[in-house]
């Protein structure tokens, strides 16, 4: 009986031993790379901006700062980023109100309109202010971490886009710019005479306008695209550097655009009816029992302005849900056209997204450097991503790769968004880097 009291653990400790995950790491050699001194230009995702603010322990765990310790495995340098104080709740500025800040969402129960609890992402309190964002923490050596949030391909080059009065402004560069009137994200960059750089640009491009729903800033054109990435990459590269440059995600992999379905009007068979008479005039529009597109805002409609979502059009995140559940937002009263987007909306974000792609990998064929596929990697965690044993897809909140805002990503995201870029230059440049254990990263806290 001993015997197999001994050879039963032994089996299933042979099985368990099966099932680890396989993180076996090549020696790490450099190849062809000097990555002594690394910069990383981009917006919010290269900032470590996450859960709708700037905060330290995410800006800890930003794609860049990952990577940079996977760098000192080939003797990268040191790496500074402009981190928030470790007490402050985030900073992001409040859209359209230039002297207020608010603070990142955490998960906590919420009580909707009819009284259901339920764990949701909800604001803490500000603890920080205006002023604590445009407060200069200018390092004399400068900063590895350029990511600039908000930031678009154009607004990198602009001199002066930390100074309140230029015609781009942008408060999170006045916080780190070495010099407000006339400092550009690129010169501040260039100076330091980087030997390897991160480039992520372009999203912001679109990201903008998708946010407004399409009624508000517009897309950047290809041609004021291409000449902004053209000038970028030449100042980056003019003293030899090499680099690792990312394309853009389509929004339809991101939770913000994706999380409220078209059709979540559920109605029953006396409200659909009641509906279809209410809306009688208005042209193939039809209510039935179950699931129903909403009765949206559309100013393209120049007949009434308004007409029900189809199949494919995006109800933003940020929609709101209470007027939804309890004051028939969404049926006899349409949803603002600020939180939609048609499908023509969603053609010219997509096209856009399409061409600034293909100008991004012809740069990189053109200047040697490397070129990470971010938009087909976030395709992969839409349709659910296996890594080490470990479910990772972009379901809202439990998805494990995106943060509280929907756009931006946990630790565990930027882990494995690193990995991709490590494996690009690995390929590229015939380095061997170690990717990193992205199961050793959080995802979202639950309480």
């Amino acid at each position: 009986m001993k015997y197999n009291f001994n050879l039963f653990h032994f089996l299933i400790l042979s099985l368990l031993c099966a099932c680890k995950p396989n993180l076996k790491q090549p020696t790490p050699e450099s190849g062809i790379i000097d990555v002594s001194k690394y910069i990383a230009i981009g917006g919010s995702l290269t900032s470590g901006l996450a859960d709708g603010a700037l905060y330290y322990e995410a800006q800890q765990t930003s794609m860049p700062a990952i990577l940079a310790k996977q760098f000192e495995l080939i003797g990268g340098g040191m790496f500074n980023q402009p981190l928030v104080m470790p007490a402050s709740n985030g900073l992001a500025t409040i859209v359209n109100n230039t002297i207020s800040v608010t603070a990142k969402s955490i998960l906590g129960n919420k009580t909707d309109c009819l009284g259901n609890v339920s764990l949701s992402p909800i604001k803490i309190t500000a603890n920080s202010t205006y002023a604590d964002l445009i407060t200069s923490v200018y390092s004399a050596t400068g900063f590895n971490n350029l990511g600039i949030p908000d930031s678009k391909s154009f607004h990198l080059l602009y001199k002066g886009y930390g100074n309140l009065g230029g015609s781009y402004y942008n408060p999170f560069f006045q916080r780190i710019c070495s010099n407000s009137t006339n400092a550009s994200v690129v010169n501040d960059a260039v100076n330091q005479n980087p030997t390897f750089f991160t480039l992520q640009t372009g999203w912001h491009d679109v990201l903008s306008y998708a946010l407004s729903g399409g009624t508000s800033d517009n897309i950047t054109s290809v041609e004021k695209f291409k000449n902004a990435l053209d000038s970028i990459v030449n100042e980056l590269t003019k003293n030899g550097a090499k680099g690792a440059v990312a394309n853009i995600p389509s929004i339809r992999a991101l939770p913000y655009f994706n999380t409220i379905v078209y059709n979540a009007l559920k109605l029953d068979v006396t409200t659909a009816e009641n509906l279809s008479l209410f809306y009688a005039n208005l042209d193939s529009t039809k209510f039935y029992e179950g699931n129903n597109g909403f009765i949206i805002m559309d100013g393209n409609n120049s007949i009434l302005g308004f007409r029900q979502a189809v199949k494919g059009e995006l109800i933003l995140l940020n929609a709101p849900l209470d007027s939804i559940k309890c004051n028939k937002m969404g049926s006899l009263i349409p949803i603002p056209d600020r939180y939609s987007l048609s499908l023509t909306e969603i053609n010219q974000i997509e096209s856009a997204i399409m061409n600034y792609n293909l100008i991004l990998k012809n740069i990189c064929i053109a200047k040697d450097l490397a070129y990470v596929d971010v938009n087909s990697f976030f395709d992969k965690i839409k349709s659910g991503y296996m890594y080490n044993g470990i479910s990772v897809n972009a379901n809202f909140v439990s998805g494990g790769f995106y943060s509280l805002d929907g756009l931006n990503l946990t630790p565990r995201g930027n882990a494995l968004l690193t990995n991709e870029f490590i494996k690009a230059i690995n390929e590229k440049y015939k380095s061997s880097i170690p990717e990193v254990d992205a199961a050793k990263y959080r995802a979202v806290i639950f309480p």
